[in-house]
């Protein structure tokens, strides 16, 4: 539902240990994260000025303002669309990718993915392979972001099954797949998008913010 940038603290009230909120938004490149940064302040009921974005030891950005406690988030963009998830005492991940032509997503999964994605991949209708390859795409970076380590980790290192038009982690290095949860998130009729995050289920609550001041 579209809500004004002045409602942002009362939608920000409600996120608690059982939610997971995530906001849709214009991209502007000329802007950067200046409307990150405000609902950011948003949730945390100070000025933009307040808040303080750093680099972590893999390029995530991460949040520092006082009062942020266990509050963390992920972003992402692709062309005039921007994904902002937020959750307190996890670490959520999550992707966007604008719906296109993708003439090499076959070549790209057989040397970058799981062999077993690749295998399914190429046994995908033409006219449907390339959205299923951005369903897998925006699953492994979701997870990915989620722990923190990026692609640097490696897309071959998980394996996601999205053949149930739901993704679904069966696979990760070095850790338990189980623990995990993933999921696709709306982002409009023009992208694809999933979030994951480690930890029990929660429920994803969604919203379009309407000005992006």
């Amino acid at each position: 539902m579209p809500i004004s940038s002045a409602e942002v603290p009362a939608v920000a009230s409600q996120l608690d240990d059982e939610t997971l909120h995530v906001w849709r938004l214009p991209y502007d490149p000329g802007r950067g994260r200046a409307p990150l940064v405000a609902l950011l302040a948003g949730y945390l009921g100070v000025t933009a000025g307040a808040i303080r974005l750093v680099e972590g030891p893999h390029g995530r950005p991460q949040l520092v303002a006082a009062g942020a406690g266990t509050l963390d988030f992920n972003w992402s963009h692709s062309g005039d669309c921007a994904l902002v998830a937020l959750g307190r005492g996890i670490v959520p991940g999550i992707d966007v990718e604008r719906r296109r032509p993708r003439p090499r997503a076959l070549a790209l999964a057989r040397r970058y993915f799981h062999p077993v994605e690749a295998t399914w991949l190429a046994a995908q209708p033409t006219d449907q392979r390339d959205e299923a390859f951005l369903a897998l795409w925006t699953a492994k970076e979701a997870v990915l972001k989620a722990t923190g380590r990026g692609l640097a980790f490696g897309l071959q290192r998980l394996e996601i099954d999205v053949s149930g038009g739901v993704p679904r982690l069966r696979q990760l290095a070095d850790d338990d797949a189980g623990a995990w949860q993933l999921h696709p998130v709306e982002a409009g009729p023009g992208h694809l998008a999933a979030i994951a995050w480690r930890g029990p289920p929660r429920h994803i609550r969604q919203w379009v913010l309407a000005d992006a001041g």
